[in-house]
């Protein structure tokens, strides 16, 4: 097991078996599909994002270096959250984006019944240790265990 130390953006404890994107990560073309048109296994659909395109993301520990894209990317996460087909976190490897972090404050402070911790400045050996498939602990103080 390592364990890697960053900054809480939102709070929350969570197991979750990880999901990883060396890119950046396009929060709109990720979650389209599941939002606009019912995909009940939130598969990825960004077709750029050649780690994880197709692979479903609900429940996941979201591992990525930062998000990308269009301005609508924190609407689409707080939307992802409201509509239940959100990852069990997301775990940046750099600084989080303004968008980003108010997606991800908005969908903490408004939508009741749903935890989605959301841990960033893990730093790039975070990144590259982590596999799909692991196990991963979100602390409370941001401390991320990796087994």
């Amino acid at each position: 097991m390592k364990q890697f130390k960053g900054r809480v953006v939102t709070p929350g404890e969570v197991t979750a078996e990880a999901l990883v994107s060396k890119e950046g990560f396009n929060t709109l073309a990720s979650f389209q599909m599941a939002l606009q048109f019912g995909d009940k296994e939130v598969k990825c659909g960004d077709q750029n994002n050649a780690d994880i395109h197709g692979k479903s993301m609900l429940g996941k520990a979201l591992c990525l270096p930062q998000t990308i894209g269009s301005t609508t990317g924190g609407l689409v996460l707080y939307c992802a959250c409201a509509m239940e087909k959100n990852p069990a976190c997301m775990l940046f490897a750099n600084h989080i984006d303004s968008l980003a972090a108010a997606g991800a404050v908005l969908a903490d402070v408004w939508v009741d019944n749903i935890t989605m911790p959301v841990i960033d400045c893990l730093g790039d050996e975070f990144l590259d240790y982590v596999k799909d498939g692991m196990k991963i602990t979100v602390k409370a103080d941001g401390t991320v265990e990796v087994e």
